[in-house]
C-alpha cells in the first residue's frame, strides 16, 4: 500500500514537472495514465464499501438510541435517565423485545412529488387515464353513434354497498366495545383478587367478538350474493378490525400480567383505543407523534386521487381484461392460448397493482393520517428498487410487515427460541399466505389457490434464494419480470375462473364442486 502510494507520488511529482516543459511529457504521462485510473477506481470502490457498512452500523446505532429513548421516556418532573456505558455495544446483539418506534415523518412519494422528474411521470399516469377515456368515448361514438360513458363494471362491482356498510356497523361496534370491556374487566378482577372469573368472562366475550367479526360478513356475503367491491368493503374491515383486537390486546396484556399483586393495574384509556381503531397502523400505542394542524386540501386531493384510480381500474378491466376472457371458456383449451392470455394480463395486471399501491397505501391511508393528525407516514418504502422478495416483501406494505414482525415473527422467535429464526419466517410466510389467499376466495367468490402457491411454494423459496445480498441492478430487473409475470399469472387464472363459473354452472352444489378449479373443464 504504502509502496503504490509513493510510485503515485512519484508520477505525480513528474507530471507536473512535465507540465512545465514544452515538450517530451507525453511519452510519460501516457505511461502512467492506466495505473493511476486503475487506482482512483480502486480507492472509490473501497469508499463506497466503507460508507454502506458505516451507514449500516450508524442506522442501527441511531434505531436503538431512539428506541431507549422512547422507552425510558421520564415522567413529568422526573428525573432523566442516564445513558447505560454498554448501552451502545448491545446495538449488535439481535433483540427479541424490538417495538415499533412512531416518528413524525412524511411519505416517500410526497417527498419525490416534490421532484419535477417524478411528477412527470405522475402526469403521465394521469394522461394514460385521459386515453381510456377518449378511446372508450371513440368506440361508444362510432358503435352507438352518441358520446356516452359507460359505468356498467363500476356500478355492478359496488352494488349493493350499502348493505355492507350495514354490516360494517355492528362490526366495528363488536371491536369497539369488547375487547376494551374484556381487557378492563379482567384488569379489575385482577386487582379485585377473582382472577378467574374475570379470566373466564373476558374470554367469552372475546369468543363471541371473533365470531361476530368471522361470521356475519361472511354469511351477508353469501346469503345476498354481494359483487366483489362491496365484499372487499367487508373482507378488509374484517381482517383489519382482528388484526387491530389483537394488537391492542397483545401490546396492553403484558403490562397487566407484570403486574404485582394486582397494584397498579390500569386499562389503557378509552379515548386511546379510540383513535388507534381509525388511525392508519395495526401497531397499539397509547400516544402517537401527531402534526400541528389538518390540511383540508391535502385530504380532498388524496381522495380524489384515490377516486381516480378505481376508475383508472375500471376501464383497464373493461378494455384490456372483459373482451379477452368472456368467452375464453367457451373455446376449446389449449396450451397456446393459456401461454397468450398471461402474456396478455401482464400489462393490465402490473397496472391494477400499481394502482392498489397508489390508492390505497398512498392515497388512502395519507387521507386518514391527515385526518386524524397522526404523524408517521411511512406506510411503505422504495419497494420498487428492491433487488429480493425479502426486501420487496418488507417494504411493498409496512403497515402489514410491522404487525406480522411484531406478533408473528418476534413472537415466534420468543415462543421457540432465538435459534429458530427460519421456523419463524416461515410461520410469517405461512399467515400471509393464507390470509391473502382467504381475502381472494372472499371477494370472487371462489376458492382457486392461484395466491396461495405464488406466495407460499414460489414467493417462500425466492425470499430464501434472492436474499438482500444481491444488489446489481439486474437483480431489479430480474424482480420486476417477476412482478409482471406473477400479475399476469393471477389476471388470467382468475378471469377465466371467474367466467368459467358463470358459463358452467353447477348442477348440483357439492364441496368437491365448489372447490374445483371450473375453468379446467368448462372449455367446449
Amino acid at each position: 500500500m504504502e509502496q503504490r502510494a509513493a510510485r503515485l507520488r512519484r508520477r505525480t511529482g513528474s507530471r507536473g514537472e512535465q507540465e512545465d516543459r514544452p515538450s517530451g511529457g507525453g511519452n510519460a504521462e501516457a505511461h502512467g495514465g492506466p495505473d493511476l485510473v486503475q487506482w482512483t477506481r480502486h480507492m472509490e470502490a473501497v469508499k463506497m464499501q466503507l460508507l454502506k457498512q458505516l451507514q449500516g452500523q450508524l442506522l442501527e446505532l441511531l434505531d436503538r438510541a431512539m428506541l431507549e429513548a422512547v422507552q425510558s421516556y421520564p415522567a413529568q418532573g422526573g428525573p432523566l435517565p442516564t445513558i447505560p456505558p454498554d448501552s451502545l455495544s448491545k446495538t449488535q446483539e439481535p433483540s427479541l423485545r424490538k417495538r415499533k418506534v412512531f416518528v413524525i415523518r412524511k411519505s416517500l412519494l410526497d417527498e419525490l412529488m416534490e421532484v419535477q422528474h417524478f411528477r412527470t411521470i405522475y402526469h403521465m399516469f394521469i394522461a394514460g387515464l385521459c386515453v381510456f377515456i377518449i378511446s372508450t368515448l371513440a368506440i361508444d361514438f362510432i358503435d352507438a353513434g352518441r358520446l356516452m360513458l359507460e359505468f356498467d363494471l363500476l356500478i355492478f362491482s359496488f352494488g349493493q354497498l350499502p348493505l355492507a356498510l350495514m354490516t360494517w356497523v355492528p362490526m366495528f361496534l363488536s371491536t369497539l366495545l369488547v375487547p376494551y370491556q374484556a381487557l378492563r374487566l379482567w384488569a379489575r378482577s385482577q386487582a379485585g383478587g377473582a382472577w378467574t372469573l374475570g379470566m373466564g368472562l373476558s374470554c367469552v366475550l372475546l369468543v363471541l367478538h371473533m365470531a361476530v367479526l368471522g361470521i356475519l360478513p361472511v354469511h351477508v356475503a353469501t346469503e345476498y350474493q354481494l359483487p366483489p367491491a362491496s365484499r372487499c368493503v367487508l373482507v378488509f374491515e374484517q381482517v383489519r378490525l382482528l388484526m387491530k383486537s389483537y394488537s391492542f390486546l397483545r401490546e396492553a396484556v403484558p403490562g397487566i400480567l407484570h403486574a404485582k399483586g394486582g397494584k397498579g393495574v390500569q386499562a389503557p384509556s378509552f379515548s386511546s383505543y379510540f383513535y388507534f381503531l381509525f388511525c392508519p397502523t395495526l401497531i397499539y400505542r397509547e400516544t402517537y407523534p401527531r402534526t400541528p394542524n389538518i390540511r383540508w386540501n391535502y385530504v380532498a386531493k388524496n381522495f380524489s386521487q384515490a377516486l381516480g384510480c378505481v376508475l383508472y381500474a375500471c376501464f383497464i378491466m373493461g378494455r384490456l381484461c372483459v373482451p379477452v376472457f368472456a368467452n375464453m371458456s367457451r373455446e376449446p383449451f389449449s396450451t397456446r392460448a393459456l401461454v397468450l392470455s398471461v402474456m396478455h394480463a401482464t400489462l393490465p395486471g402490473i397496472f391494477m397493482l400499481l394502482l392498489i399501491f397508489f390508492a390505497f397505501l398512498h392515497c388512502w391511508l395519507n387521507a386518514f393520517a391527515e385526518m386524524l393528525r397522526f404523524g408517521d407516514r411511512m406506510f411503505y418504502r422504495d419497494w420498487w428498487n428492491s433487488t429480493s422478495f425479502s426486501n420487496y416483501y418488507r417494504t411493498w406494505n409496512v403497515v402489514v410487515h410491522d404487525w406480522l414482525y411484531s406478533y408473528v415473527y418476534q413472537d415466534g422467535l420468543w415462543l421457540l427460541g432465538s435459534q429458530a429464526r427460519r421456523a419463524a419466517m416461515l410461520g410469517v410466510f405461512l399467515v400471509s399466505a393464507v390470509v391473502h389467499e382467504y381475502i381472494f376466495c372472499f371477494v370472487l367468490g371462489f376458492f382457486y389457490p392461484v395466491m396461495l402457491i405464488l406466495f407460499l411454494v414460489i414467493g417462500g423459496p425466492m425470499n430464501f434464494m434472492m436474499h438482500d445480498r444481491h444488489t446489481g441492478p439486474a437483480w431489479n430487473v430480474l424482480m420486476w419480470t417477476m412482478l409482471f409475470l406473477g400479475q399476469g399469472i393471477q389476471v388470467s387464472l382468475y378471469c377465466q375462473e371467474w367466467y368459467a363459473r358463470r358459463h358452467c354452472p353447477l348442477p348440483q352444489t357439492t364441496f368437491w364442486g365448489l372447490v374445483t378449479p371450473r375453468s379446467w373443464s368448462c372449455h367446449t
